[in-house]
């Protein structure tokens, strides 16, 4: 017999947690059930701005059906080179209930997603957690994926635990001033390594297949377990350099690392990036990565091969933000 998952919070604890909000590390005590929205951009109500099957994540989170994306409006960060900027700055969203929000995990199910991967949700956990428990009463079966910046803290993520199996988190940099120029959080090196080690401690490495993992190499898909990503910065390879060491020692043989090489200048939101030289990554600095790579000799790595193509950036205002390629609609706030 089968029983119901219960959420972590009552309706009355879910209100009182975003009238002064307290959700994520910036303690900004806005009243989100008013007209005061947080940091976040957002209010209480949680705004979706698409969802779809997305066939580029990495193969454990791709698997054959795609990873089923539900890209939530707003960001607890200011990141200047965001590539979502539509959805995580400048507001571009639609209000979805519980119920709501089920029939959209329906929908990527019914398509063959192997995942429902939850994109940016930090600022509305409580929330989140809530409908995800409806969801899984409802029917929805498939492993749920926290795919964030990692910049939220653990009492929070652990209103998700045994609700999300799957986590798809950024780890940005263990440079503070960095942090602080890019990000507008200068915490954010100390509170993302807290939030990861728990992801972490939380979620054993599961991949559903014949072959599972042997050998370096990985062939299925992740049902339980964390997938730290890292955005090489281009002129930054000692910050990279120092991300990578801090996972050697906290997660080789518990995680699998996704090192990204695909850093696009973003001129019509951020204009000219004075901390570094705002440009693509250059062959010389793919190579440095691929030696630094081998040297530190993770169990488990993905490493984004290098392209100057930029036609996947994604435009959340088109029914399909994507190229074909890549992502295949099914939600689109500006059409349902």
């Amino acid at each position: 017999m089968s029983t119901a998952v219960k959420s972590a919070l009552k309706t009355d604890d879910i209100a009182a947690l975003y009238r002064q909000c307290r959700q994520c590390p910036r303690n900004c005590g806005a009243d989100r059930l008013s007209a005061q929205p947080g940091f976040c951009r957002e209010g209480a109500a949680l705004r979706v701005a698409f969802a779809g099957l997305h066939f580029g994540e990495e193969p454990p989170i791709t698997g054959k059906g795609g990873s089923g994306t539900i890209f939530f409006t707003g960001c607890t960060l200011r990141c200047k080179f965001c590539q979502n900027f539509q959805i995580s700055q400048d507001g571009l969203g639609k209000e979805v209930d519980s119920a709501q929000f089920t029939q959209i995990c329906r929908r990527l199910q019914d398509a063959g997603a192997e995942n429902i991967n939850l994109v940016t949700g930090s600022h509305h956990i409580p929330k989140i957690a809530d409908f995800l428990a409806d969801a899984r009463n409802a029917g929805i079966t498939i492993p749920f994926c926290w795919n964030s910046s990692a910049y939220e803290s653990v009492a929070m993520l652990e209103r998700l635990k045994g609700l999300v199996t799957v986590w798809l988190p950024d780890f940005k940099t263990l440079d503070g001033a960095l942090a602080r120029s890019l990000f507008d959080a200068p915490d954010y090196p100390e509170v993302a390594a807290e939030a990861i080690r728990w992801m972490i401690a939380n979620n054993p490495l599961r991949i559903e297949s014949l072959d599972g993992m042997q050998g370096g190499e990985i062939s299925g898909k992740i049902t339980s377990g964390v997938i730290i990503r890292h955005l090489f910065l281009p002129g930054k390879f000692e910050q990279t350099d120092d991300v990578l060491r801090w996972l050697k020692q906290n997660a080789d043989s518990r995680a699998i690392v996704s090192l990204m090489s695909q850093y696009t200048p973003i001129p019509q939101k951020s204009g000219k990036i004075t901390e570094f030289d705002d440009r693509l990554v250059t062959a010389q600095e793919d190579e440095d990565i691929r030696d630094l790579i081998d040297a530190y000799d993770f169990e488990w790595l993905f490493y984004q091969e290098l392209s100057d193509d930029t036609s996947w950036l994604p435009d959340f205002r088109r029914g399909q933000p994507f190229s074909n390629a890549l992502a295949k609609p099914l939600w689109h706030c500006l059409k349902d």
